[in-house]
């Protein structure tokens, strides 16, 4: 995988100066060794109380290992968002509606060339927070069939086979091609049948059949998975056939079988 390369760059990139390869270096600092040695020895080196501050969009910054604060919450559905001046794009319901897979990619490539500049000027001001970092939470790739949501303007609209394509188009776009980095981190979200009512999205079931689940809500999320290789999903908070996310086996199978 590619994100603990995104990773140790957030970390080790402003050590540069000083982090060279010596026989006082740790591991995780010497970037001629295997990316997956190097995160390995970082999080040996992490303490039970440094991992849980590690796990939450806001992030501590761990001194000692000369690890910089970080924010995971940014997003970027049409255009980096919350983050000062940028290109904005038509919502996304208005891109689906062009039915161009290849101009959706070309749009997520500019949202990350941005999102890149923003990265690194913040890191040049000592600012790690919200909207700043790397880690979009885009694209949406619920399906939209109900005006009452009220988050369809997000969707690239209801159907599955024309969100799948886009979203490929836009985790593709949005990661970048390099074999080794990231551009940015793609979150396709919210998996899955996370469509409404958004006022009572914590707390109402979705009585979705299965032939819905499997033929209407997963594919896109299969698609921008296994051909986007999308790094990273933001699961729903909703109670998808009166069982919480973790404890729904028909939504445990299919991550199974898309491979991760």
């Amino acid at each position: 995988m590619k994100t603990p390369s995104l990773l140790l760059s957030l970390i080790v990139i402003p050590l540069a100066t000083f982090a060279q390869t010596t026989q006082s270096t740790p591991p995780y600092l010497d970037s001629s060794l295997p990316i997956d040695q190097r995160v390995n020895d970082l999080v040996s080196r992490l303490t039970l109380e440094e991992k849980v501050s590690q796990m939450q969009d806001v992030a501590a910054a761990i001194p000692r290992l000369n690890i910089p604060a970080y924010n995971w919450w940014n997003e970027g559905l049409h255009g980096v968002a919350r983050a000062g001046i940028a290109t904005v794009f038509p919502q996304a319901i208005g891109l689906a509606a062009t039915w161009d897979s290849n101009l959706i990619h070309s749009v997520a490539d500019v949202i990350s060339t941005e999102a890149r500049a923003k990265y690194n000027d913040a890191i040049l001001h000592n600012n790690t927070g919200r909207y700043y970092g790397l880690t979009f939470w885009s694209p949406n790739i619920n399906i939209f069939r109900d005006p009452r949501w009220g988050r369809g303007q997000e969707t690239y609209g209801e159907d599955p086979f024309l969100t799948a394509r886009l979203g490929v188009a836009f985790v593709t776009g949005l990661q970048g091609e390099d074999p080794h980095y990231l551009k940015a981190v793609s979150t396709p979200k919210h998996y899955a049948v996370h469509s409404g009512p958004e006022t009572l999205r914590h707390r109402f079931n979705v009585p979705v059949s299965l032939h819905d689940l499997y033929d209407t809500y997963t594919p896109a999320f299969r698609a921008t998975i296994t051909e986007g290789h999308a790094d990273s999903v933001m699961c729903l908070q909703l109670h998808p056939r009166r069982t919480r996310l973790r404890q729904s086996a028909p939504l445990r199978s299919p991550p199974q079988q898309m491979g991760f």
